[in-house]
């Protein structure tokens, strides 16, 4: 079997992981989050919008298709709270773990007006929420980030029962503009990182939105996840994964010439890591399926 990544940051596929029951499918698998107890909840656009898995990858439960619609972002709190991103309805949400849903951000099917139409497919002003949102992730106060990018230009921050403090952000690809902003994670260390996808980098802004620097050399960077430890994983469209430390030196990768081959990428969307190390990877476009990555120690 295959080794892929490098240094202490090594992973073996574990092929056919999360057999699906007859009738199931991936679809496009928008993102992936872990649980307290390493449960994998798989956030994807099938008939069964919300798979959870065992460890192991046997299905417990699906949920979901009775509400969303266009599944985005997830995100999982230490706390076991859970978010999501439902993009055409133009919703954020918070929901327990069984589905039920808590309270939810934004004017559902009322896009805000960021000059975007169908027959002019361009951002032409930042907006507030939503216009197509992205992703999300609960800062360690408890407050809430959204990424809002596919037609607005906009990152969003909400106190933890979900009203809006502010917003940062405008079309373009100069310091604190973003061409389709598409997630944020607030670290321990008190950076804010976006990934903002078509302009192939990431940046980095104080919780209140001043800007303090940004990376290049990004492929389409769909996805930020920070672990424990404080190490960041990138999903890039591009058929690549990047980790890298929060002052964006890399430290390995994974990827980078598309294939449908196990342990290989073609389009990473999403991506989570266990308590355990092991990483799991969603994919989107010509791919719509999930991996498995055990973590080699």
């Amino acid at each position: 079997m295959a080794i892929v990544g490098a240094g202490l940051y090594r992973y073996e596929v574990q092929e056919d992981w999360g057999k699906l029951p007859e009738g199931y499918e991936w679809g496009q698998v928008g993102g992936v989050a872990v649980d307290s107890r390493d449960r994998v909840y798989v956030f994807n656009r099938s008939a069964h919008p919300m798979m959870v898995f065992d460890r192991a990858g046997k299905l417990l439960s699906d949920w979901g298709e009775d509400f969303i619609k266009d599944a985005h972002g997830i995100y999982i709190g230490n706390d076991d709270s859970l978010f999501l991103v439902d993009r055409i309805p133009q919703v954020a949400m918070k929901v327990t773990l069984q589905g039920k849903k808590l309270f939810e951000m934004g004017n559902r099917d009322k896009p805000s007006d960021t000059g975007y139409t169908q027959e002019s497919p361009t951002v032409k002003r930042a907006a507030g929420p939503f216009h197509h949102p992205t992703d999300l992730q609960v800062a360690p106060n408890g407050e809430i980030y959204i990424s809002d990018g596919y037609r607005n230009a906009r990152v969003h921050k909400f106190s933890a029962d979900g009203k809006l403090l502010f917003s940062w952000g405008e079309p373009g690809n100069g310091p604190g503009q973003f061409h389709l902003v598409h997630s944020v994670w607030e670290a321990r260390n008190g950076r804010v990182y976006v990934a903002d996808r078509q302009n192939n980098r990431i940046q980095v802004f104080t919780p209140n939105g001043r800007y303090i620097d940004h990376w290049d050399g990004f492929l389409q960077p769909c996805k930020i996840f920070v672990d424990k430890d404080d190490i960041m994983y990138v999903a890039e469209l591009q058929a690549r994964l990047t980790i890298c430390n929060l002052e964006g030196t890399v430290l390995a990768r994974i990827g980078g010439t598309p294939s449908k081959s196990p342990g290989e990428l073609m389009a990473p969307h999403g991506v989570w890591v266990d308590s355990h190390g092991d990483m799991y990877v969603a994919e989107v476009l010509q791919s719509q399926r999930l991996q498995k990555f055990i973590r080699k120690r």
